[in-house]
């Protein structure tokens, strides 16, 4: 069997990480039927601190095939992806095509895998968020319409395929593949010293530390709701800047797109210059996973952390007016708090969670070997 895998961008890097080792794993015990994998990498993020050190951080191999699509617009991004990966699979021939998450290149190869009649994998499918306005959304529906078989993280994932009419045979409930990647790196990042990440990874190497670091939250912040508008993104800044740094130190790993824009308002100067704001460039895994183990709150708009705050327990603000990962809501018993960027909103839910204390919760099958669980499901997968 031959099963060529995808990754795109960063989110996709933790994803695929288990599955490649469970193919490994699996080569190991089944000498005479090894799978024959290949690793593909699109180049949606084509920066060494957003795409290589994730491989090497997470020991993922260099991958065998890079598409070097780099960036451009969502039509750009897959028409080029599309037309470069059709040429992977006419020579390369796989059974399986393989896709995570719902960056632009799972709706690529997704889409080409089938006119290329591959047999087409989607882990973390069913996820929905409702809103049609997120290019996000666009591709998980495209790639689980499309897709022979659905691995899904929840249950409330699969009873998002089920409402729209999947054929049961296609759905796979096997849990959250990112929670393998974090009980895998626990140890690792709970050795790390937060004094060194944030040394080893200040924007402005001449910032000087607290000599004692103490209480901190985190936050990450990229999406175009939040980072394209100055009207949306000045009010969110001044809050953090006059209400979060009066209180504690602020770390954030700032993503290139969110600079841009904070240099386009006029808004960096006073924010690289507040002494209790600490920015970092773009993190590997590992430091990550430790200050959110240490944070006393996450405010983020990324999915994967919502899904890390809830198994570590880290009160989370989710700066999104929704969510597909609705399982990592208070209300599902997980950690986390729609609160958009309404800044209001942002303020009366900061102040109530960074005071409440850790309450890690772990919905089933995010045990560690939801990647077993979907190489299993490949293996034993018959058409219908």
């Amino acid at each position: 069997m031959k099963i060529i895998s995808v990754v795109g961008a960063r989110p996709n890097f933790m994803k695929i990480a288990p599955f490649v080792h469970a193919i490994n794993a699996y080569n190991q015990d089944h000498a005479s039927e090894k799978i024959e994998h290949v690793l593909v990498h699109t180049g949606q993020h084509y920066d060494d601190r957003m795409s290589k050190v994730f491989f090497e951080s997470l020991g993922i191999p260099e991958a065998d095939i890079h598409l070097n699509v780099g960036s451009g617009s969502h039509a750009q991004q897959v028409g080029n992806t599309m037309m470069a990966f059709e040429k992977v699979i006419q020579e390369e021939q796989p059974d399986w095509v393989v896709v995570v998450g719902d960056v632009n290149a799972t709706l690529a190869c997704s889409v080409t895998g089938k006119k290329e009649h591959v047999k087409v994998c989607h882990i973390e499918a069913g996820l929905r968020s409702g809103d049609m306005d997120m290019p996000e959304e666009i591709n998980r529906l495209v790639t689980d319409r499309l897709s022979d078989l659905l691995f899904t993280p929840d249950l409330l994932s699969t009873e998002n395929l089920r409402g729209e009419g999947v054929a049961e045979e296609k759905i796979r409930f096997v849990g959250n593949v990112m929670i393998d990647t974090l009980e895998a790196n626990r140890e690792k990042a709970e050795a790390m010293q937060i004094e060194t990440i944030l040394q080893e990874n200040l924007l402005d190497p001449s910032q000087k530390l607290p000599g004692h670091i103490g209480e901190y939250s985190v936050l990450t912040m990229h999406r175009p709701s939040n980072v394209d508008k100055k009207e949306v993104l000045e009010p969110i800044v001044n809050f953090l800047l006059d209400e979060v740094c009066e209180k504690e130190l602020l770390i954030w790993p700032i993503h290139p797109r969110t600079r841009k824009q904070l240099e386009r308002f006029g808004l960096w100067e006073k924010v690289s210059k507040h002494p209790r704001m600490i920015l970092l460039h773009p993190v590997n895994y590992h430091e990550m996973l430790k200050l959110n183990m240490s944070a006393r709150c996450m405010l983020t708009d990324s999915g994967g952390l919502q899904e890390e705050c809830c198994v570590l327990g880290t009160p989370c603000l989710t700066l999104r007016w929704n969510t597909e990962r609705p399982v990592t809501l208070r209300e599902h018993g997980g950690a986390s708090v729609l609160v958009g960027n309404d800044v209001e909103k942002i303020r009366q839910a900061y102040a109530e969670l960074s005071q409440s204390e850790r309450r890690p919760q772990r919905p089933k099958f995010w045990d560690g070997k939801t990647a077993k669980r979907c190489l299993e499901a490949i293996l034993e997968y018959t058409p219908q």
